[in-house]
Order: C-alpha cells, then sequence, then structure tokens
C-alpha cells in the first residue's frame, strides 16, 4: 500500500503538471499566439518544403511567459505531490523532480534544431526547481522548514 500511495503521489503530480502545461499552452495559443511555445506557432502554419529547420528567435516576453509557466506549473505539481506523498513528502518531491528533469531533457533532444538552445537549457533548468520550490512550500506550510 506504501508503494501504491508514492506512485499516486508521484502521477499526481506529474498529470498536475501536464494538464497545468496544456492549459497555458492553450490560452496562450488563443490570446497571445506571439509568446505562445515555438512548436505551438509551427504548427498553426503550414511549413513551406523548402523551409529550413533554423529555431525561431523568441520575444524576451515570450522567453519569460514560457520560463515563468514552466515554474510555477512545476511547482503547483511539487505542492500537490507533496500534499499527496505519506511518510516523508521532500523524497517524493525530489523523485518528481528527477522525473520531471529526465522528461525535459527528453523533450530538448526531441526539439533540437526546433528551439533556441538558450530557451530548451532555461525549461530543462527551471521545471525541477520549480517542483522543488512547490515541494518546500508545503512543508513550510505544514511547519516542517
Amino acid at each position: 500500500m506504501v508503494i501504491l500511495r508514492a506512485f499516486l503521489a508521484l502521477a499526481g503530480g506529474l498529470v498536475t503538471i501536464t494538464l497545468l502545461s496544456l492549459l497555458v499552452n492553450a490560452l496562450l495559443r488563443r490570446f497571445a499566439p506571439d509568446w505562445a511555445a515555438p512548436e505551438a506557432r509551427q504548427a498553426a502554419r503550414p511549413k513551406a518544403p523548402t523551409e529550413d529547420r533554423n529555431p525561431q528567435r523568441l520575444s524576451p516576453g515570450a522567453f519569460f511567459v514560457q520560463a515563468g509557466s514552466a515554474l510555477l506549473t512545476g511547482a503547483a505539481g511539487g505542492y500537490q505531490t507533496a500534499l499527496a506523498a505519506r511518510g516523508n513528502p521532500l523524497v517524493h518531491v525530489l523523485a518528481l523532480g528527477m522525473v520531471v528533469l529526465a522528461l525535459a531533457a527528453l523533450s530538448a533532444l526531441q526539439a533540437k534544431g526546433e528551439q533556441p538552445v538558450s530557451f530548451q537549457l532555461t525549461l530543462v533548468a527551471i521545471s525541477p526547481l520549480g517542483v522543488l520550490a512547490g515541494g518546500l512550500l508545503r512543508l513550510r506550510v505544514l511547519g516542517i522548514l
């Protein structure tokens, strides 16, 4: 039962991050298409056969909005994982941070050449930090920190 509870805590955090990221990107695509993620902008327009795969430049506003949303969605996922975890919530939050780091690195490798490298590295670093911040916030609310 303990393993199932730990798995559900991690899965809940990952689902929280995923759903919030999808929501933020959908809202950005709808209300601020210039600030949407580069892959969302590319999917919105057809690609010419002669178009090369040079990464698009992001405006500073779009860069910070995407980085901020990655931080906040990661924090929400870390908070939810610490909320659902029994025993030692920090261990669960760190495990979720490692999973998010691995997924962000795989995503950056998959998007190689389609997004600016600085954008990819920022998202790889920011997402796990957001998870840790959310978990630490929950521990602070509990009075443990």
